[in-house]
């Protein structure tokens, strides 16, 4: 298995709530099969899909499912990016968690949750710099 993500699905309950969220965050659609929504990044693909049928093609009861402790990172070129996002995705409807900050190893961060408890880190990391089309390295590119 190759060291890759390609697709990342968020198990959803309401989809015009989802996808107007994500939509509001400027983020394009592309086209995709009935019952899901899925949004093209660098190098993956983010998708949306109603959880019944997610909780249906795994196997399991949607309860199951429920929300795991883990989240999903944002990186940005600028210190004030931090604050700028979370500002969008208040405004689109999520909840800030926890505003812009400084980090104790030397970047910038914040948090915020999506309309159904998806949670979103944004981060300023000086040491690891995006790339001209915003790819992210943990070690940036050198």
């Amino acid at each position: 298995m190759q060291q890759r993500i390609s697709l990342i699905t968020l198990g959803t309950r309401d989809m015009t709530t989802m996808g107007a969220f994500y939509d509001a965050l400027g983020w394009a659609r592309v086209d995709s099969p009935d019952e899901v929504i899925a949004y093209d990044l660098i190098g993956q693909t983010l998708g949306l899909y109603p959880i019944e049928k997610l909780a249906e093609d795994i196997g399991v009861d949607v309860a199951t499912l429920g929300h795991g402790a883990m989240t999903l990172g944002h990186n940005v070129r600028e210190k004030a990016d931090v604050a700028a996002v979370l500002d969008a995705a208040k405004a689109a409807g999520g909840r800030v968690l926890k505003p812009a900050a400084d980090v104790f190893w030397g970047g910038h961060h914040g948090y915020f949750q999506d309309p159904e408890g998806h949670i979103w880190e944004v981060a300023h990391n000086p040491f690891s710099t995006l790339r001209a089309d915003g790819a992210f390295r943990w070690n940036g590119f050198g």
